[in-house]
């Protein structure tokens, strides 16, 4: 039985992954909420049921591979791959340009699942989009935990988040959290300056 979206907010909140306050987000800007689903994540019972939503969404698709980008997706991929008992491999950056290493591979024509555990502008996504329609591949559809657009980016391919709403995020330049002053925290695993 899949979670709600309700259900999905406790666990957030139970284990701290809901966080508030000014955050610089990945896809530099600002918010006043902050989703730590590493926090979430490191509880084997939530991520499956979790990543359960986003498997059983896929389940009746034609899937080869399983891809995410590092770091965050990286687990949100293994584990809906694990229940869909498809092969899981991730892109990472090298010289701030997303990329497969470690020997991974796409052959042209494997049918691909992005998964990615939050979604704010979608930017690391679409970058991996990009990587498995270079190397011949067929994006099959994307998957992610919480969409912070409330489903207002678009991939172009079938997509399913367990949460969908729309945090306030801003251009630095018009944070309304930077004119009062508050300190800006960078709790995400990207460098960004």
């Amino acid at each position: 039985m899949n979670l709600s979206e309700k259900e999905i907010i406790e666990i957030f909140k139970k284990t701290g992954a809901l966080l508030e306050g000014h955050f610089l987000l990945t896809s530099g800007r600002h918010s006043n909420v902050y989703f730590q689903c590493a926090k979430v994540l490191q509880y084997p019972e939530y991520m499956e049921k979790i990543c359960a939503n986003i498997a059983a969404h896929f389940r009746s698709s034609k899937i080869d591979t399983v891809i995410s980008p590092a770091i965050g997706g990286i687990i949100v991929g293994q584990e809906v791959a694990r229940q869909l008992n498809k092969r899981s491999i991730f892109a990472e950056r090298e010289d701030k340009v997303l990329t497969l290493r470690r020997g991974f591979s796409i052959e042209p024509g494997e049918k691909i699942l992005v998964c990615e555990d939050v979604v704010t502008t979608g930017g690391s996504v679409f970058e991996v989009i990009e990587i498995v329609k270079s190397l011949g591949g067929e994006v099959v559809g994307v998957g992610c935990i919480v969409d912070r657009s409330n489903g207002k980016v678009n991939f172009g391919y079938p997509q399913v988040s367990a949460v969908k709403l729309e945090a306030v995020s801003f251009q630095p330049e018009e944070c309304e959290l930077c004119t009062k002053g508050l300190p800006l925290i960078k709790p995400g695993s990207r460098k960004i300056k």
